[in-house]
């Protein structure tokens, strides 16, 4: 069974002890303190820290690649290249005012005398522990530097997420009381300067690598380790060397990132981890299986478990198989990646269309590309098993409904297509059931997410190698990646060559993780550190990158057309024996398209290279984003984004604190400088 079966299993004991003993919060109702017995109680501390775990994991049937803590969900991932979607952070705004809802909530409200699950809670309930666990007897010296360790880890995350998205916020270290705060300036904490938040940062990270052992048994899998601490202080110090917060690049704060990162990874070497690479001398096979060995995951850095349990108070399901998965099979179908993802994926050489060994034929995109690809993307004839039908292809061709219609809008998916024409198929599992009791199918997942993984860790390595000028290092790492993902090495490099200048580097880099975390919730926060959005400050220029804004995001109608090269038109559904590739065919039990077959087509991807050739033309699909106004609608991201503003909200709760620059509203403008 998974860890987080026992996180949850301690964090119901936890609140089942607050709610068999009436006074174990109300003796402290301004939750400056615990009742002693939590401290004293190996079962109850345990408890208590695993409650902290579960309260930073996605919710139930989550969908875990693309959840945002910060963004309640997916929005973030839909303010990207990945998805398509008006969000807060996307459309037009006549100002940026504290009062819109574009000013990231995440910030926190004040804490009340009840305990719940949002920024400052999290962060006082952490910080209770810390301040008091050393206080008492009854637990061994060792066991409470584990314990610690693992709340410095959770204090730094919390903070890390925050300064990201806002720059510095008050360091708070010791619990308060919410009762008061009005009428106490020592309980009104001004936001500290950026670099002190990143600083505390750093001593949690030190304190955490420090406290935790480098692996953990079995029954403890999922448990953040010396590695994870040493990986996250990695990933905080690159941000902070990245443009967004080091506007004069400098060389300094590079050189402590390579430093973070290149420990992290001996760190984790020393324990047992790196890429995984079971699954046989396929190294696509491996990527494509890493999701699924869940104890003693060399990969696995920094994991949310999940459990497949339906019986019990432990049950927390990952809703991503079940949101990616076609609707005919009764799964979601909503999640609909876009043209401009699969663009983004290289040739099977390593090189971009046009660049490569291989020829690129846009009706044909899905031929010789990077074997992630495949375990990226599930396109109309590839091959995508769930148990009930280890067989299964997907089909989502269309054709158009009558000789004047300008779209195809008859579909072969008599449940519904999904938006774009292609879909996710990264982190499914060939053994996935869309069949149980309780009738939610594919929504038993008990996939877990890796929140980081040793492939980040490399990367990270290479990018802060590229900023301290060890560019053959960086390099090494990247085509360390590339060689487990089973890219070809043709020129020697894995599809390098010729790449020198720092600059040309770090946009190798920034691709590379494009391709290998599509969909694992990294694009938007890679695009903020190195502000892609917009061209305002020179760094699209820089790496030769399109900036998102003004843009939009597409897909693909995969339409019919007759031996001929003429468009097919009928108004038949697929119910009715409308799917024109079965009718121009004989009977039979093929899932896929039955027409006739040429005797030399001696192979299913042959055939499918037959139909694209000769059934199928691929076309641009424009109605992924809001469509009013002949499609009008452009994405659009202000610089202010780049550091949050504090919701108007919560400065009329605490008026001493001071608004981002940038940022109007109740309060006037903002004059926090989070560069400093």
């Amino acid at each position: 069974m998974k860890m987080n079966k026992y996180i949850v299993a301690f964090a119901a004991l936890f609140v089942g002890l607050v709610s068999c003993k009436k006074t174990f919060l109300e003796e402290k109702n301004d939750l400056t303190g615990m009742n002693e017995q939590v401290f004293k109680d190996s079962l109850m501390a345990q408890a208590y820290i695993d409650y902290v775990y579960f309260m930073m994991l996605p919710g139930n049937n989550a969908q875990a690649n693309i959840w945002n803590l910060a963004a309640g969900g997916n929005a973030f991932t839909q303010t990207t290249d990945e998805l398509a979607g008006e969000t807060n952070w996307n459309k037009e705004w006549s100002s940026i005012l504290s009062t819109n809802a574009h000013a990231l909530p995440y910030f926190g409200t004040n804490i009340s005398t009840s305990v719940g699950n949002n920024t400052w809670t999290r962060m006082k309930q952490i910080n209770m522990f810390l301040n008091e666990v050393d206080k008492h007897e009854g637990l061994s010296a060792e066991k409470k530097k584990v314990l610690k360790g693992q709340m410095f880890f959770w204090r730094a995350w919390q903070y890390f997420d925050l300064v990201r998205l806002y720059g510095g916020v008050p360091i708070v270290l010791e619990p308060q009381s919410p009762i008061g705060v009005s009428d106490n300036p020592s309980l009104q904490v001004q936001r500290s300067r950026t670099e002190d938040v990143i600083n505390q940062i750093v001593r949690d990270l030190d304190s955490a690598t420090a406290s935790l052992p480098g692996k953990w048994g079995s029954a403890d899998w999922g448990r953040v380790t010396s590695g994870t601490a040493a990986a996250l202080k990695g990933r905080v110090l690159l941000t902070w060397a990245s443009p967004l917060f080091n506007r004069s690049d400098d060389r300094g704060r590079w050189q402590k990132a390579y430093e973070a990162n290149l420990a992290a990874k001996t760190l984790l070497e020393a324990n047992g981890f790196g890429l995984f690479r079971t699954g046989g001398n396929a190294n696509a096979t491996a990527f494509g299986n890493m999701w699924f060995t869940e104890v003693n995951n060399p990969e696995a850095v920094f994991v949310f478990g999940f459990n497949n349990g339906t019986s019990d108070q432990t049950r927390k399901w990952n809703g991503w198989e079940h949101a990616v998965r076609p609707r005919d099979i009764l799964g979601g179908g909503s999640v609909s990646p876009t043209k401009q993802m699969v663009d983004a994926f290289p040739m099977r050489d390593g090189k971009m269309a046009g660049q490569s060994f291989y020829t690129y034929d846009q009706n044909k995109f899905y031929k010789n590309r990077d074997p992630r690809f495949y375990r990226t993307f599930a396109y109309n004839g590839s091959l995508w098993p769930y148990s009930q039908n280890p067989n299964y292809r997907i089909w989502t061709y269309r054709w158009f409904n009558n000789a004047t219609a300008t779209t195809p809008t008859q579909t072969t998916e008599v449940a519904g297509a999904n938006s774009s024409g292609v879909y996710v198929n990264k982190a499914t599992a060939t053994n996935a059931s869309n069949s149980h009791a309780l009738g939610n199918n594919f929504s038993l997942s008990g996939t877990d997410f890796m929140e980081m993984r040793f492939a980040e860790v490399l990367l990270n390595l290479a990018e802060s190698a590229i900023g301290a000028d060890r560019p053959l290092e960086g390099i090494d790492q990247i085509k360390a990646v590339r060689e487990r993902a089973g890219v070809e090495n043709r020129d020697g490099q894995f599809g390098l060559a010729g790449i020198t200048s720092r600059d040309a580097l770090f946009a190798a880099v920034l691709k590379e993780r494009q391709v290998e975390f599509a969909y694992e919730g990294k694009r938007f926060w890679d695009l903020r550190r190195w502000m892609l959005f917009t061209d305002e400050f020179g760094t699209t220029a820089r790496l030769g990158f399109q900036p998102l804004n003004g843009t939009r995001r597409t897909g693909y109608f995969i339409s019919v057309k007759r031996a001929d090269g003429t468009r097919y038109n009928s108004s038949t559904a697929v119910a009715n024996g409308g799917d024109p590739l079965r009718r121009w065919g004989t009977n039979g039990a093929n899932p896929a398209p039955i027409i006739n077959r040429d005797s030399a087509v001696a192979n299913f991807d042959a055939y499918l290279d037959y139909l694209y050739d000769r059934h199928f033309t691929v076309t641009e699909k424009d109605d992924l984003d809001p469509t009013a106004n002949n499609n009008a609608w452009k994405f659009r991201w202000y610089k202010e984004y780049y550091f949050f503003g504090i919701p108007q909200n919560v400065l009329n709760s605490s008026p001493y604190l001071q608004q981002t620059i940038g940022w109007g509203g109740g309060g006037g403008s903002g004059v926090f400088d989070p560069l400093q």
